[in-house]
């Protein structure tokens, strides 16, 4: 009996001397620091495998690219939150004139479509080209397929009737990008349409209170306006400069035959040739912006203030 208590006592020595070298303090800071080098390529492997991952999947939006700000809102309405919405030309700024920055070229050569107006707007025609080369896989949708061009006059969106056609077009875009949301978006375009078909009759009920259907415009941005609703725009502009003394005279003598009491002016162009006719013939001076963001709540309210005067 003593012999084996011997042997048991023997063996409970030599594990508590082997317990006691593995643990040592020596062989502890060895054991942490393998344990934290094992977590930081757990962790590391996992991060990534995660930006692996969200390489592959689609972006949660479609970056869209448009030339003016009532695109952006033509965009926006069909689009929704599954679009995010850039634009070339800012507010103040006139088409005509404005060069894109390199920051606005960068963001073309992250965008998946750009929507430009194709009626032969002054910067597209000086910058598409450019435009492609910043980025060759981005789809273009050319907005006024299915509308007449007046007299080389590309302010096509300032009819309710064109900017119908206008969404519809942004919204086969949308769809040729993003197949899947097909149904979504064809909604979001009929609703749009739908509240620019109740815009029409409106503008048709307020305009119908004008006695006198002639008014001056500086710029003649509403070409397309003036003949959806039988109006009948002058211009201000000789040809689309600053005109000379002898064609103001001629204007002027024009307003007051037809006792026009009207002046539109974009904020865009300097007024001061409106300005002197207006204080000739004693017309009121408009601020009409013909770009401005919110498509049906411009035209409302333009249409509210043409339509009290008579």
């Amino acid at each position: 009996m003593s012999v084996k208590l011997f042997y048991k006592s023997e063996k409970n020595n030599k594990r508590h001397r082997d317990f006691r070298g593995v643990y040592s303090s020596d062989n502890l800071e060895l054991f942490v620091i393998m344990i934290i080098a094992l977590i930081f390529m757990l962790l590391t492997g996992v991060m990534n495998v995660g930006a692996e991952v969200e390489e592959l999947l689609p972006k949660d939006k479609i970056g869209v690219i448009v030339t003016i700000l009532p695109f952006a809102n033509f965009v926006e309405k069909v689009g929704k939150e599954r679009v995010e919405v850039g634009v070339m030309v800012p507010p103040g700024a006139s088409p005509h004139t404005y060069e894109p920055t390199p920051l606005q070229l960068k963001e073309i050569s992250q965008a998946q479509l750009y929507v430009k107006v194709g009626s032969g707007i002054d910067f597209e025609l000086a910058w598409m080209d450019k435009i492609r080369k910043v980025n060759r896989d981005m789809l273009i949708c050319d907005s006024s397929q299915g509308i007449e061009i007046i007299n080389h006059d590309p302010h096509i969106w300032l009819s309710p009737k064109n900017a119908k056609k206008i969404v519809q077009n942004i919204c086969q875009a949308l769809i040729q990008i993003d197949p899947l949301s097909q149904e979504y978006f064809k909604e979001n375009a009929r609703e749009f349409n739908s509240r620019l078909d109740e815009l029409d009759k409106e503008i048709k009920i307020k305009l119908s209170k004008m006695n006198n259907k002639r008014f001056l415009s500086y710029h003649p941005s509403w070409t397309y306006f003036a003949k959806e609703y039988d109006l009948v725009q002058v211009a201000i502009e000789e040809e689309g400069k600053e005109p000379s003394a002898t064609f103001l005279v001629s204007i002027i003598e024009q307003a007051r035959a037809s006792h026009i009491s009207i002046i539109l002016c974009s904020p865009q162009f300097n007024i001061k040739s409106a300005e002197v006719i207006a204080q000739e013939i004693g017309a009121q001076i408009i601020t009409a912006d013909p770009l401005a963001r919110d498509y049906i709540k411009n035209l409302q309210n333009l249409t509210t203030v043409l339509g009290g005067n008579e």
